[in-house]
């Protein structure tokens, strides 16, 4: 199994304009908060005053795992937001089918259309494209910017960045032939 390093490097290679990154700071939370939304409207099984368990809570148990064993810490960060999120769809999920669509797909097509105005900036195709993997570490990278931003994970910043290099403000260019 790669390591959070490996999952982050790899994703981070696609995204290394900062506006992009701004863009996924935005775009991912909308799309993650829709598939929650829309996940938890088929309910299998009620539990009174604890909520349900929708293919949402099977979403959000296994992608949790898969976090945790990457890095403990991520991990339980993620949890505790993807938890959030789950809440949020499931109270959702519970008002009217035109009020739950109109939350889900609403914020997951323009949660989508955000990213591909990030992937404009950037001048190359989301992650995901190449590895299904990128939809799963998205949010997790949002996480970890969001972390490196308010000086926390410093080690992890560096190891990536040794890999694909710093954020930048524009796209890359070639230098100019003689």
């Amino acid at each position: 199994m790669k390591t959070l390093t490996d999952q982050l490097a790899q994703y981070a290679a696609y995204h290394r304009d900062r506006r992009n990154i701004a863009t996924h700071l935005v775009g991912i939370p909308m799309i993650v908060l829709a598939v929650a939304i829309l996940a938890s409207r088929p309910v299998w099984i009620h539990l009174d005053q604890v909520g349900a368990v929708s293919p949402a809570t099977l979403l959000v148990a296994a992608t949790v795992a898969y976090y945790l064993r990457l890095h403990l810490g991520y991990g339980l960060v993620m949890g505790v937001l993807l938890a959030g999120a789950h809440v949020v769809g499931q109270t959702v999920a519970a008002q009217a089918t035109g009020i739950w669509l109109g939350w889900g797909l609403g914020l997951f097509g323009v949660g989508w259309v955000i990213q591909f105005i990030g992937h404009a900036f950037e001048g190359r195709k989301p992650a995901f494209v190449d590895d299904l993997i990128g939809l799963v570490i998205g949010p997790l990278f949002v996480v970890a910017e969001v972390g490196f931003a308010l000086h926390l994970g410093r080690g992890v910043q560096a190891a990536v960045e040794a890999r694909v290099g710093p954020t930048r403000v524009g796209r890359r260019t070639m230098p100019s032939c003689p």
